[in-house]
């Protein structure tokens, strides 16, 4: 029996429930997706938040969870459940549901967002100085530049 593999996998396993990232052998590919995933989502917050979860797919924090931008970078490609703000930023979708303020860096390029809270929600978008760049009113989707956004309130 190969005792590497299924040690690998028991690193990779202790590492992410103690919430440090992990990097991938060639044996662990899904690996490099959670670090790489993880790592972005976190340049993105700047690192104001910690993860409740870190999986193969997506990386939850407390109101938010950030998933690999699916196929298409394009409004109709975005899929954003009821109640939630939904935007693809740098190859990431963004997918918020919870009301509070969240910090952020590296936000460029255009991208699609999806806001589709209850109906009159207000999200608003932030400049450096902390001055309302643009704010979306729910149900809005179409798209947006993201920088310069350096923090957002999805209501």
């Amino acid at each position: 029996m190969n005792v590497k593999k299924p040690a690998a996998l028991l690193a990779v396993a202790v590492a992410l429930l103690a919430g440090t990232s992990v990097t991938a052998s060639a044996a662990d590919p899904a690996g490099t997706r959670v670090t790489s995933l993880q790592e972005s989502a976190e340049q993105v917050l700047g690192g104001s938040q910690k993860p409740l979860e870190v999986t193969a797919d997506a990386v939850r924090y407390d109101g938010l969870t950030v998933t690999a931008a699916p196929e298409g970078n394009s409004v109709k490609a975005l899929a954003c459940d009821y109640g939630h703000l939904c935007m693809l930023v740098n190859g990431q979708k963004f997918d918020f549901y919870k009301c509070q303020t969240w910090t952020l860096t590296n936000w460029t390029g255009d991208g699609p967002f999806t806001n589709n809270q209850t109906p009159g929600t207000v999200a608003k978008f932030y400049n450096q100085d902390g001055s309302v760049r643009w704010t979306s009113t729910a149900y809005q989707a179409g798209t947006a530049t993201w920088d310069p956004i350096w923090s957002l309130r999805p209501c």
